[in-house]
């Protein structure tokens, strides 16, 4: 069961992309194949999220300019779960990446080791206890989680990550309007993931 908040909040957001008409809608998903998605990856839906999803699923718009994928909207329903895994690991991948290249070191890590093997090592290990992130569309991320709603969306790419949109339904408006919109000074975020929250 998920919250009637996280719920709304998700319906919003899937009415506005409806508005918008700037892509295809399927059919949402089933309760099976929420069950199937969340068994096969390892992961539950934030609850604004799964609402989304069960409203409808997006496929089939084109790709924006620069995006690391050729079909940016995750096929939950369908889609190659090689693929799948690949935008589920992205967030990680690209902190592993900054580890090796730019000599990225999070404070709570402890002391970087002075070998590259182990300090790439030391690093998963850390990672693999940070809270998951769930694509939502290309590099743009909300953390897993039954019985939460209402996070940010992250853009997510190596560690520049940055609010997107101050929840989903902000997060459709500013991706898909072609208007440029900015946060708010006056926003306050929400209490922020952790990790994820360190790198805005």
């Amino acid at each position: 069961m998920i919250s009637r908040d996280g719920e709304l909040l998700g319906m919003r957001a899937a009415h506005r992309l409806a508005e918008l008409g700037c892509c295809e809608i399927e059919p949402g998903l089933s309760e099976a194949e929420f069950d199937r998605v969340e068994r096969d990856f390892g992961f539950e839906f934030a609850d604004d999220h799964r609402a989304f999803l069960a409203a409808g699923v997006p496929v089939r718009e084109e790709p924006q300019p620069g995006a690391t994928w050729e079909h940016p909207w995750p096929d939950w329903r369908g889609g190659d779960p090689d693929r799948l895994r690949d935008q589920l690991a992205w967030p990680v991948e690209g902190i592993l990446f900054d580890v090796e290249h730019s000599a990225f070191w999070h404070g709570t890590w402890g002391d970087r080791p002075d070998d590259l093997a182990a300090a790439l090592a030391a690093a998963r290990n850390r990672l693999h206890l940070v809270p998951t992130l769930i694509p939502v569309y290309g590099h743009r991320y909300l953390p897993a989680g039954r019985g939460t709603y209402g996070h940010p969306v992250l853009s997510v790419y190596q560690t520049d990550i940055i609010f997107y949109g101050t929840d989903l339904a902000d997060y459709i408006t500013t991706e898909f309007s072609g208007t440029d919109r900015s946060i708010s000074e006056d926003w306050i975020a929400p209490p922020l993931v952790p990790f994820w929250g360190d790198l805005l």
